[in-house]
Parts: C-alpha cells; structure tokens; sequence
C-alpha cells in the first residue's frame, strides 16, 4: 500500500494540470503506472496538493489530512479487490433527517392546531351556560315541573346555538362559496329549524308562526337597533354599503307579501282552510326558489356588493372539515333533544304560570338561537364594521323569511299539520310595516344612534302588545 502510495504522489507531483483523481485510480488498476510522455513534460506544471490550482491559495491542512485519510481507505479497497462505494452526500443526509422528523411533528401540530381552535369556540363567556344542558336533560328525564324544563333547557340552547353557529362557519370556510353558502342556509338558523320541527310534530301552529315571526322582528328591529346604538356611542354617522342592504330588504318585501297574500286571502269569503294551505305550500315553494337566486345573486354575479371587513381576516388555521363535521353533528344533536323538551313545556308553563304562547313565541323563543348573533353584530357595529353587522342581522332574517318559514311549512305538510302562511292579523301588520321602518332607515347609506333608538322602541312595543 505504501510503495503504491508513493507512486500515486510521484505521478500527481508530474503529472498534468487537468489530470484527475478518477483517470488515475483507473490507470492504478489497470497494474501500472501511466507517464507522462517525453514530449509532454514540457507543458506539464508540477501539481502541488496544497495549493489550489484554480486560485493559486494555500489550502487548509484540515482538507489535506482528510484527502490523505481517504486515499489510505481508497488504496486499502483497490488492494484487495474490493468495489469503491461512494460516501453518501451532505445534501442526501440533509434532506433525509428533516423529512423523517417532519413526519413525526406534522401530527403533533395538526393536532395541536385543532385543539388549540377547539379551545377558542369553547372557552368563551357564553359557553359557561353550557352546565345547563346534562342539567336540562336531566330535569326532563325526572320529569320534574315543567317551568324547571323550561328555564333549563331555554338557557341550555343558547350556548350550543353559538357552538352550532361556529361549526358551520367553520366547515364553510373550507368548502367553495355556493356550497359555504348553502351550508350558511342550512345550518345557520339550524336552531330555529329544529325547534319549528318539533312544535310542527307537536301541533303548535301558532307557535311556530310566532317564533318564526319572532326571529326576523329581533333582527330586523332589536339586533339591528342595538347595533346602531353601539355604533353611534363612538361615531357621529355610521356608514355601509346600501347597495347590499337594499337587496336584502327586497327579499324582506317579498317574503312580506308572501305572508300578507295568505292571510287577506283567509279573510275573502268562501276561502276554505284547505284552499290556505294549498297556497301557502305553492307560494313556499316559490320562496325557496328567489331564496337560491339570491343565494347566486350574492355568491355569484354580485358578490362585490356583500363584501365585508372581515372577510380579509379569516384564520387560516381553524378547524379542519373533520374537527368541523363531528361537532356541527354533536351540536346538530344535543340542539333536537334540548328544543324538544324545550317545546313539550310550552303548554304546561302558558296555563299553570299565565305565560301567553304569542309572547313565547315572538319574544323568548327567538332570543335562544340568537343570542350568539345578537353578540356578534353588536360587537361588530361596536368596533365599526357595520356591513358585518348588517350581515349578521339582516342576513339572517332574510334567511329566515325566504328559508326557513317556508321549511316549515313543508315540514308540515310532511307531518300532515296544517302550517300555514297565513299568519294572524296582527303579526303580518307588524311584519310589513317592520320592514318598511328598516327600509327607510337603511335607504342612505349611513345611520345614527337616533336610527336605532326608534328601532328598538318599535321591538318594545310589539313586545308589549304581545303579552296581552
């Protein structure tokens, strides 16, 4: 190994400028030595291994004794017979090592990203009620007095709407705009849809009418009046797209005429209770239908006209659609059997305390599923964003109008009730003329705390007249 050593750094010492390390090994195994020609070493440069060659600088005697560790390695292997293996690159090792680690860590943080989101929907101020629900559950399964089932439950539903609410938006967020959309639809008044199931299955017409009337007079005149009133405590005017909201309140006026038609029609002579019915099912179908087309409308070929300060600031890093999915179906759950004790004592609490079934109906039941809406838009009017708040409380009853009251009546219809659009007088007199207030309040493009004060003194009067 030595004296071919020596040889291999006598030839190097002689050999060419451009004479590789490679072209040498082979003519090492080829059994000799290979020299240059007579003729050459005239334009051959001694090769000094510890200059560089290409820059003329001393090289480092660290590289020098490593280059000498292998070439006693590389002698050894070519001594006795054996293959050359290369050594693995940095590169490839580099590569490798954070690859194999990142697969153990991407678990851990997907999971903590999740918890860490479940963390935000749950730990919050209206979640505390949540004590209420196995509480509600329990007073029903003991069947103890009915105004304990209903205080209970009443409070029970109120944070599992929030939940619910968070569940969907989540898993909206994940999905494209029509489907997020139609998700919103679906599940975004999902309390109101699952308590006028129950009352339906449980044949209280006149409930359902008034909680269904009941949700879209707290949004359009308390949730809205409130949050105007939030607003205008730190701005002079308050200003918003009109354009967005005209749209909204036309589907109002139109969900409007859809109930006022019904119930004139009640009043003309020879009108018979199937006939109702029969038109209020072909005008719920109708409605469903201008429902999807402003669906599109805002979705679509509009969009612009609905965008909103928040939409710039959705986090990224909320719940995956699996995370979302299973607690949009816990929520979906525990909302049915709460709503359902929560309506079997309706009729119990209304004859043993007096309590009016209008004044449940348009007043307690809409505050239960928007309790966490009502929150929100005010919060947002609070801090300016006040299209978000027109989002949240004009939206939503547009939803309801055009979505959710014709459900009900299909509802109906599948469980042989006869729910109806004819509502009494004086709820559709308050429907329409709400709207018309709303309207003319939103027609400028800006507001003020006084816009709202007359908003949530119109909601305390029907309130009041309500209860007697």
């Amino acid at each position: 190994v030595r004296n071919k050593l020596t040889r291999r750094h006598r030839m190097m010492a002689a050999g060419p400028a451009g004479a590789t390390r490679g072209s040498m090994i082979d003519n090492n195994r080829s059994g000799g030595m290979m020299g240059p020609t007579s003729s050459e070493i005239g334009s051959y440069k001694p090769l000094n291994p510890a200059v560089n060659m290409e820059t003329g600088s001393e090289r480092p005697q660290e590289l020098l004794q490593v280059e000498a560790t292998e070439d006693v390695k590389t002698a050894a292997l070519l001594e006795a017979g054996r293959p050359i293996e290369p050594a693995p690159s940095s590169s490839t090792a580099d590569t490798q090592t954070p690859s194999a680690s990142r697969q153990q860590v991407e678990p851990q943080r997907y999971l903590a990203l999740q918890m860490a989101a479940l963390q935000e929907i749950f730990f919050s101020r209206l979640n505390i009620l949540l004590v209420f629900v196995p509480f509600g559950l329990y007073v029903k399964c003991a069947e103890w007095n009915t105004l304990w089932i209903f205080v209970t439950n009443f409070l029970a539903i109120i944070p599992l709407a929030s939940l619910l609410g968070s569940a969907t938006e989540a898993l909206s967020s994940h999905t494209g705009q029509l489907l997020g959309g139609l998700l919103n639809a679906t599940f975004g008044n999902a309390v109101e849809m699952i308590m006028c199931v129950q009352a339906v299955k449980a044949g209280l017409i006149h409930v359902v009418q008034g909680n269904l009337l009941g949700s879209i007079l707290s949004n359009l005149l308390l949730v809205l009046g409130m949050a105007i009133c939030a607003s205008g405590l730190l701005r002079k005017t308050q200003s918003f797209n009109a354009q967005g909201a005209a749209a909204n309140m036309t589907c109002q006026a139109v969900a409007s005429i859809s109930v006022c038609l019904p119930t004139m029609f009640r009043a003309v002579s020879g009108a018979s209770v199937s006939d109702v019915l029969m038109i209020s099912r072909v005008c719920s179908i109708f409605l469903m239908a201008v429902y999807g087309l402003f669906l599109y409308f805002q979705l679509k070929t509009h969009a612009d006209l609905f965008a909103d300060e928040g939409e710039d600031e959705a986090d990224e890093q909320g719940l995956s659609p699996t995370f979302s999915t299973v607690l949009l179906i816990g929520s979906t759950l525990v909302v049915a059997m709460c709503s359902e004790a929560l309506v079997d004592s309706i009729e119990g609490v209304s004859e043993t305390y007096g309590l009016p079934k209008a004044f449940i109906g348009v007043i307690l039941l809409p505050i239960v599923g928007n309790a966490a809406e009502h929150a929100t838009a005010v919060t947002c009017a609070y801090k300016g964003m006040m299209d978000l708040a027109l989002g949240v409380a004009v939206g939503s009853s547009t939803q309801i109008a055009l979505f959710v009251v014709p459900c009900a009546v299909m509802f109906g219809w599948a469980f042989d009730q006869p729910m109806n659009l004819a509502f009494r007088d004086f709820d559709t007199a308050c429907q329409m003329l709400s709207v018309f207030l709303v309207s003319q309040v939103l027609q400028h493009g800006n507001t003020n705390w006084l816009h709202g004060a007359m908003l949530m003194t119109t909601y305390i009067l029907i309130a009041i007249i309500t209860w007697f």
